[in-house]
């Protein structure tokens, strides 16, 4: 069982990873879950300081990803139209031209629901495009960091 538990919490923190960019897989909470894995299973022991503490990160990151791009895209003047077009635009963009439709089509996806929602003004809309694409960088870099430094911390708990 001890096995199943450390594959189980590997293959969580892998998809944590993934998860920091494709926003259906929540990305620092599957690492999370995984860190607790690996501390139910005998080849790992985190101090309780250490799971609370990231307990309280994975929990900040999380809602920073709900609320940061339409935050960001409303700082930068945009629409409801701008947010969901970057959101459709990154899905789209996963599957037409990976991988940088991942980078792309959050700009592109804005762009054209600013568009929309605009009736065409094309400096305001680039401008929020833009903004909406800035906010999925910052969100998806610190979901990377956050993943990977529990990737890190789990690998050097097993050796």
């Amino acid at each position: 069982m001890e096995i199943v538990l450390v594959i189980l919490a590997f293959a969580l923190l892998i998809a944590g990873i993934v998860g920091a960019f494709i926003p259906v897989i929540p990305g620092p909470p599957l690492s999370y879950i995984a860190l607790l894995l690996m501390q139910w299973s005998k080849f790992a022991s985190f101090p309780a300081v250490f799971l609370w503490t990231w307990a309280g990160i994975t929990i900040a990151v999380t809602i920073m990803d709900y609320f940061l791009p339409s935050i960001v895209t409303k700082k930068f003047g945009g629409s409801r139209a701008a947010i969901i077009g970057s959101v459709f635009g990154l899905i789209a963009g996963i599957f037409i031209f990976p991988p940088w439709g991942m980078i792309l089509g959050p700009f592109l996806g804005a762009l054209a629901g600013e568009f929309i929602n605009n009736s065409g003004d094309g400096p305001k809309a680039f401008k929020i495009a833009f903004g909406a694409f800035l906010a999925f960088i910052i969100g998806s870099g610190v979901k990377l960091v956050v993943s990977s430094l529990m990737l890190f911390y789990a690998v050097k708990e097993m050796f």
